[in-house]
């Protein structure tokens, strides 16, 4: 019996959830959906090495963590820019050839030591499924491609055999690209995409691009790209000199995407890591924080992302004892996974799913004053009974009657640390209302408003 369908047998028997299955874009274009119809709301962490650097027990470890903190995507890289051997001195080619991937006939994959690189991913992915997380397959970093390992001659066949050794697992997503532009080497990635479509028609595809850049620059009108992804990246406003720069402004990249056509879902795929310093390179700039994480989250998804990534320093890389850590890791993974912002995203995750998802929209008119440039942006996504308002520095705000419906209006405050909701009471909607958040002003002090339509009924 195929492993998948043993692990299949003992979630079952378990009671333990499984990944339900393939996934496919919304009718209105803009989001995800499960194969039963149900919403999908992307929920990634970043753990780029994960194949290469964790044995099997510190797998099972780091999984069951994500799935406790709500997390239902994981990114990882097969052709990496780390190690070119797993933990178990496995490599995935044959001398380096991508067309010859090293696959060792007769090996046993439920024994450690008894298997080769791709084994063990099967047995990564099979755990993922097991708790329902799906994996974001990058087939090669960027630098893999750059330096022409993976190219347009050994394109096709790489991914070919990738396509065909996991187009039947339920939970892959595939994410061509990795941190480099579209028009660098732009044929091969255009060749992996394609051959992803043609031999695995029915897993997702995106595509992962360099800092500051969407993939729609280049993929918007490419068949095989199912959804857009953005890197936002690790730079603040100031370390950004290039003109009409977006800076930390990643909701920008989001409304960019929607004005394409044709429409398709969009992500901030790489924010600024918690832990990292900030500007990425030089370990002695301050670090970004959870607030900051939390900030790029409600941003990007308020202004109408199908989902959020979040990432860490020390995750994304693996970080272990005895590593040269790259941008001033300081942390190991094992601690990392328990970072304040890692297990704050899962409360924006439950706040878009408690209320009607596949109509949710922008809603730019619906802050009359308290808005303003930079952190003191204000932004808000609405339902036709409901909305939703973020507000990074918790200054006071006013906004305008009628942008949903209903006479009157039950107010809340929602607390993004924590998912806590503190009633205001009942508003009217035939006049603009002031809010004034809790706590003092300043950055970090992040607050949700959440307002509806007295008259639609909810379970909380």
């Amino acid at each position: 019996m195929p492993v998948l369908s043993v692990v299949l047998l003992l979630i079952a028997a378990c009671g333990m959830p499984a990944a339900t299955g393939r996934l496919t874009v919304s009718s209105n274009k803009r989001y995800l959906q499960r194969a039963d119809g149900t919403p999908f709301f992307w929920l990634a962490d970043t753990a780029w090495l994960l194949f290469q650097k964790l044995n099997r027990e510190e797998t099972e470890r780091y999984l069951e963590n994500r799935r406790a903190k709500g997390y239902n995507v994981v990114q990882a890289v097969v052709l990496s820019f780390g190690p070119v051997q797993n933990v178990y001195g496995a490599a995935p080619l044959v001398d380096g050839d991508p067309a010859r991937p090293a696959i060792t006939p007769g090996n046993d994959p439920k024994i450690p030591g008894q298997y080769d690189y791709w084994d063990h991913i099967d047995w990564v992915i099979d755990r993922a499924a097991a708790k329902d997380i799906y994996i974001a397959i990058v087939p090669a970093w960027g630098s893999v491609i750059k330096r022409g390992q993976v190219n347009e001659t050994n394109a096709a066949a790489y991914a070919g055999f990738l396509a065909k050794r996991y187009r039947d697992r339920p939970n892959i997503i595939w994410m061509n690209g990795g941190d480099l532009q579209g028009d660098v080497q732009g044929a091969t990635w255009e060749m992996l995409g394609r051959t992803l479509r043609e031999t695995d028609p029915r897993h997702l595809i995106t595509f992962h691009p360099f800092g500051r850049t969407q993939s729609s620059t280049w993929f918007q009108n490419a068949p095989w790209l199912d959804f857009n992804m953005f890197q936002s990246g690790h730079r603040r406003y100031d370390q950004d000199p290039t003109p009409n720069a977006k800076g930390e402004d990643n909701w920008r990249y989001v409304l960019e995407d929607w004005a394409r056509t044709p429409p398709k879902p969009t992500l901030d795929g790489e924010p600024s890591y918690e832990g990292i310093p900030q500007g990425l390179h030089d370990p002695k700039q301050p670090r970004w924080k959870d607030h900051d994480a939390r900030r790029y989250a409600y941003w990007a998804v308020f202004a109408g992302a199908c989902g959020h990534t979040y990432g860490n320093n020390a995750v994304m890389q693996s970080s272990r004892p005895g590593d040269k850590p790259a941008y001033g890791s300081n942390a190991y993974w094992y601690d990392a996974i328990d970072d304040a912002g890692a297990g704050q995203m899962r409360h924006l995750q439950e706040l878009m799913l408690s209320r009607p998802y596949f109509d949710r929209v922008h809603a730019p008119d619906a802050v009359a004053s308290g808005s303003g440039p930079r952190y003191e942006h204000i932004i808000a996504t609405r339902g036709r009974d409901y909305m939703f308002v973020y507000t990074y520095t918790g200054k006071p705000f006013s906004l305008r009657p009628g942008v949903i419906s209903g006479k009157r209006l039950r107010a809340a405050w929602f607390d993004p640390r924590t998912g806590a909701k503190r009633p205001i009471g009942v508003v009217a909607n035939d006049a603009p209302q002031h809010f004034t958040p809790p706590g003092a002003a300043g950055p970090g002090n992040d607050w949700v408003l959440i307002l509806d339509d007295e008259s639609a009924r909810r379970r909380e």
